[in-house]
């Protein structure tokens, strides 16, 4: 029992520090915001939650991105980004763990992915509007952004942004699992609790 626990303890950790590795190599997509860059530090947390369940991929999510604000700071002295990357994370992960706990096959994860990046870009999309955007402004010391130029920004640069990264991170995602499919399997019955 503890040394199952131990290891699940260790692999968080190592899928962690993969993500926040995966996280530096961050860029920019052309014609949307600059602050908004795609990086695959989700796909560590995926294999956590399709291995392990939701609280080994939260424990990625939340390691990733409090190892990323360690190491490059952040410009409002807040963590505002790796708030918003956490919780974009988690709007990605756990329905993907729902699903794919139900369907073990790749149909299955592909219909968990589609849904986890639609829950990640129409959750986004609000939360940036009465949560995240606001601190930034308001952390930044910047002018609010309201109305028309807000709305602009969540419906041509936000949502857009959150669907391209879901579709990048499906694509990977499904590449990986079908090369990782039985070790995937033997890991989920190694360490089921």
């Amino acid at each position: 029992m503890k040394n199952k626990k131990l290891r699940k303890m260790i692999l968080v950790a190592i899928l962690g520090s993969i993500g926040t590795v995966l996280m530096q190599f961050n860029f920019p997509l052309p014609a949307l915001p600059g602050f908004l860059k795609i990086d695959f530090g989700e796909i560590p947390a995926v294999l956590a939650v399709m291995t392990m369940g939701p609280v080994a991929g939260i424990g990625v999510e939340l390691i990733k991105n409090v190892m990323h604000w360690f190491f490059t700071g952040s410009p409002t002295g807040v963590p505002v980004g790796e708030m918003a990357n956490f919780v974009t994370g988690l709007l990605f992960i756990l329905p993907i763990y729902y699903i794919f706990n139900k369907f073990r096959t790749t149909k299955g994860l592909a219909t968990g992915l589609v849904i986890g990046t639609l829950a990640m870009a129409i959750g986004m999309s609000f939360l940036n509007y009465v949560i995240f955007l606001p601190m930034y402004t308001y952390f930044l010391n910047a002018p609010l952004v309201t109305g028309d130029a807000m709305y602009t920004m969540i419906v041509l640069g936000i949502l857009p942004f959150n669907l391209i990264k879901g579709v990048m991170l499906m694509v990977v995602t499904l590449l990986l699992f079908n090369s990782m499919k039985k070790w995937i399997s033997q890991q989920r019955s190694e360490l089921a609790s």
